[in-house]
């Protein structure tokens, strides 16, 4: 089971920890607002208030264990910057930063920053599912019930064509494209075969979306 701590429980910060949980990790939520801490308690692993800011409540909280650590705080950039700081220093091994604009962004990736995201530009809920799931290299949302899934080629796919594997019927999902090298087949025929290193584009409802990612 993967494990994070999100620090800073905003709209972001809140969404995305109960998406991570939802999928099955253990979460630590953690913001200098007890009002937050208690609206999320019940939703996640562990909800504590604490300042990011003071690295000794960090070191206290054991986040050298977590698989993650995201920074969701608001538009504080000392305060993010500061919570990141810490946060290498005490050798987390992935860490995840939201910001508030491109100059926010710029500074975060010169402190070492593993990934850096501008909510505008990416859903807390995409963010979630791509951090989860290993396999997983890009998902867009389309409602909450269907998105668009882009993974490798499952090991099991590899030789089939479409039509052997039927999917559709099968697991209640579309392939809506492969992507073969610098090739992208769009609507690929039911005779396409599918090649080890092929990208699949896979369009359905999101808990059809999950079975494709443990094959």
């Amino acid at each position: 089971m993967k494990s994070y701590i999100v620090i800073g429980l905003g709209r972001f910060g809140s969404s995305l920890a109960r998406q991570l949980c939802q999928l099955g990790a253990e979460v630590l939520a953690m913001d200098v607002s007890s009002t937050l801490v208690q609206q999320i308690a019940s939703d996640v692993t562990h909800a504590v208030v604490g300042d990011a800011q003071d690295k000794e409540v960090l070191r206290a909280l054991g986040v050298r264990d977590f698989d993650c650590a995201v920074i969701a705080i608001g538009d504080d950039l000392a305060a993010s910057v500061l919570t990141t700081m810490n946060l290498k220093e005490l050798e987390v091994p992935y860490i995840v930063c939201k910001a508030h604009d491109e100059t926010h962004r710029r500074v975060l990736e010169k402190l070492g920053v593993d990934r850096v995201v501008i909510p505008e530009q990416e859903h807390a809920q995409r963010l979630a599912r791509s951090l989860h799931s290993h396999n997983v290299l890009d998902y867009i949302e389309l409602s909450e019930e269907y998105g668009i899934l882009e993974v490798p080629a499952p090991k099991s796919w590899v030789g089939k064509t479409l039509k052997e594997l039927n999917v559709r019927a099968k697991l209640g999902v579309n392939i809506i494209a492969v992507e073969s090298g610098k090739v992208t087949n769009v609507s690929p025929a039911a005779d396409y075969r599918i090649q080890a290193g092929d990208i699949m584009v896979v369009l359905g409802e999101n808990y059809a979306l999950e079975a494709v990612q443990k094959l």
